[in-house]
């Protein structure tokens, strides 16, 4: 029964599709979400923001899509709609330009003249994606991601090794826009206002250090291993950095759920609700992750990193494999928490930034704070002065 309501929602959707096709591509329209609707974040959030302070205020007509539009607050600007409602699908199908950190559904059909920005959700990343992830992927997934990325017209990379990575792995061959990843253009610019108002919301007073715990998801979402002993971790990075620390916890987005039954301790906050884990790197002194892209971003700030992966034979063997050897990154690694708390107290600040600058200098990193107004001048010039497009329509 299931199955055919589904198959009825379909076929209701691609019938509405079918009007709105009808309707002209308004070309001042920009039409964003980011993780299927669940936030605003990630680059798309970073793009619009340039945009709303950079560019008039009549420019563009910019729609973005929200799961939930009440609970996101209102953001002056844009105009929020509803996933899956039918303004939704009258804004996207009447949109010049569509941008995303995720892939589309099969329920995206692009028209004719309009233009599909794939901006992905990492500048570079650790674990292995699309088809070099292809045995630990549904087939469902592979399939939507191959169609999803017919329709795409340019794809965004940080650095020339990922660049190598989408060329193989996204079942791609069109532009790969190599200037930086607009997520990142915050780390490289401070603005100590915004980061006092981060701090402010957050509760956190301005004499405190932070560190931030943002591990990645495991397949049986087990959180027994995200439990570390954050009071000897606070107590090591006080001796080691000196100053009164407190530490902010961020479980994967598909943890939201369970991320309530996080043990209490003092001194740590569970920020896994927050939106923008960008801004979070943006205020705190030390990142602890394990498997997480969030290390490449942190790193460009060159403040330390430490990885924590008790798990790291498990992990590798069932969840996903690796592109680097940990030990050739420029991050600390422990697998217990004793070989944590070692690490922060032997921390060689000088040869960590000397390994940061020969691993980007390797990766060829193009993270120059500039990603967000290098793809808004793209988006110029699709919307007003006619740029060329890969893919007219799929």
């Amino acid at each position: 029964m299931s199955r055919l309501v589904e198959r009825v929602k379909k076929h209701i959707i691609f019938v509405i599709q079918y009007f709105f096709q009808f309707l002209p591509i308004k070309k001042n329209k920009l039409f964003f979400f980011s993780y299927y609707g669940s936030q605003y974040g990630c680059n798309p959030k970073y793009i619009t923001e340039y945009i709303i302070e950079h560019i008039p205020k009549d420019k563009f007509d910019i729609v973005w899509a929200f799961s939930e539009p009440t609970k996101i607050k209102d953001i002056k600007g844009i105009r929020k709609v509803k996933m899956m409602s039918i303004s939704y699908f009258y804004e996207i199908c009447t949109s010049k330009v569509i941008i995303t950190n995720f892939r589309t559904t099969n329920l995206f059909r692009k028209r004719k003249g309009q233009y599909y920005i794939q901006t992905w959700h990492s500048s570079l990343r650790l674990k292995q994606i699309e088809k070099d992830a292809i045995a630990s992927l549904p087939a469902n997934y592979v399939e939507m991601a191959k169609k999803d990325s017919q329709k795409c017209d340019l794809l965004l990379s940080g650095c020339q090794y990922s660049t190598a990575i989408l060329k193989r792995s996204f079942w791609y061959g069109g532009e790969i826009f190599e200037q930086g990843t607009p997520r990142n253009d915050v780390l490289l610019k401070e603005d100590p206002t915004k980061q006092v108002n981060i701090r402010s919301a957050l509760g956190i007073p301005t004499h405190y250090k932070i560190v931030l715990y943002a591990p990645t998801f495991r397949k049986n979402e087990d959180l027994a291993i995200y439990d570390l002993n954050y009071a000897s971790v606070l107590q090591s990075l006080r001796r080691k950095f000196g100053g009164e620390w407190m530490a902010l916890v961020k479980l994967h987005p598909h943890l939201l759920l369970e991320s309530s039954k996080l043990e209490s301790h003092e001194n740590v906050l569970n920020v896994t609700q927050y939106d923008d884990v960008q801004e979070l790197l943006s205020i705190v002194d030390v990142l602890i992750t394990d498997y997480s892209s969030l290390m490449f971003d942190y790193g460009i700030t060159q403040k330390p990193c430490f990885l924590y992966v008790p798990d790291l034979e498990e992990y590798t063997r069932h969840d996903r494999s690796l592109y680097f050897d940990l030990k050739a990154l420029p991050f600390r690694i422990a697998k217990n928490q004793e070989q944590l708390l070692k690490t922060i107290a032997s921390f060689d600040g000088e040869n960590y930034h000397v390994d940061l600058h020969t691993f980007f200098k390797k990766v060829g990193s193009f993270e120059e704070g500039k990603a967000s107004e290098k793809v808004v001048e793209r988006i110029t010039e699709i919307c007003f002065e006619g740029g060329k497009k890969r893919n007219e329509a799929v």
